[in-house]
């Protein structure tokens, strides 16, 4: 598999371990950091690269800057370029991963705005192993953050304590994954994706103010669910207790793309196999960002 060689610092191309960051910087100090991981998936035919939704991922990307008051900030256009310049300088030729963090570099108090700095690192990356044949879930007993204390809809890096928290847990208690609540006891996402299951045939997921990100893969799967089916899924809150009356699941985000649930709290999601809901729509999201359907070309960046 290919390896990456050179990474981005502040528009600057550099070997990869010749990267640094002052240790008194904010952005390590206290986590004062935004990011994005942006899918680059190699199309053999051509040879270029579809980088997914990466407009979506920019202004998300812009929100939290904007959120975390930063000072100043970076264009959609003038990122596009650096990643642009970062995939030919590391020549990859099978599928890429992009993560782009935008910091406060510069030392300082607590609220120090700036200055800001930015890291852009492309890598290869593996498809999760759960991918084919489902994971386990257990319910964390970390609650998912709130929004008025530290806001799950931006992606800062300080908000993935509380993911790490739960995945470590999931862990030794013996699941391939953890699934968080509110602090009202609603169901909320998993540490580092959004939860879908599906009812009576129909697909449910949480609303925005279950305290999940406000995700692109998940706005993919809405958008294409009702496509496909001509239906709008379900957006609203879920308790604990219907999770167990679920008889498919699956998880979703860019770096785990769709992975199936299988159980929950050690009790069979359905017949504990993949669903074929999951399946189907798992399918359409690879024709998708893999261009084998012409449908939503405004979502797939080529290079």
């Amino acid at each position: 598999m290919w390896q990456p060689k050179l990474i981005m610092m502040n528009g600057e191309l550099m070997p990869l371990e010749d990267a640094r960051l002052h240790p008194l910087s904010l952005a390590v100090t206290y986590a004062a950091t935004v990011f994005e991981g942006v899918r680059a998936y190699h199309l053999p035919d051509s040879g270029r690269f579809a980088l997914f939704r990466l407009d979506d991922h920019l202004r998300r990307l812009q929100v939290g800057m904007k959120l975390m008051r930063f000072d100043g900030g970076y264009e959609a256009e003038y990122l596009t370029e650096c990643l642009t310049r970062l995939i030919r300088a590391n020549q990859p030729d099978t599928d890429a991963y992009f993560r782009l963090l935008v910091y406060i570099e510069g030392t300082g108090l607590l609220a120090t705005t700036g200055p800001i700095g930015f890291t852009a690192a492309v890598m290869p990356r593996k498809t999760p192993e759960f991918a084919a044949t489902g994971m386990s879930l257990g319910v964390s007993s970390w609650q998912r953050l709130a929004d008025n204390a530290s806001p799950p809809r931006i992606k800062t890096t300080a908000n993935y304590v509380n993911a790490r928290l739960a995945a470590h847990q999931a862990r030794v208690d013996g699941y391939d994954g953890a699934l968080m609540l509110t602090p009202d006891g609603r169901v909320s996402e998993a540490p580092i994706a959004c939860f879908f299951m599906v009812r009576d045939g129909k697909l449910i997921t949480p609303s925005t103010d279950s305290n999940i990100l406000e995700s692109i893969t998940r706005d993919t799967i809405l958008t294409r669910y009702r496509e496909l089916t001509g239906e709008p899924a379900e957006v609203r809150t879920i308790d604990r207790s219907e999770l167990y009356f679920a008889e498919e699941a699956f998880l979703c985000g860019t770096g785990q793309e769709i992975l199936p649930v299988t159980s929950i709290d050690r009790l069979p999601v359905g017949n504990g196999k993949v669903g074929p809901l999951t399946d189907r729509l798992r399918q359409d999201y690879f024709d998708l960002v893999r261009a084998r359907t012409s449908d939503h070309p405004e979502w797939r960046t080529l290079i």
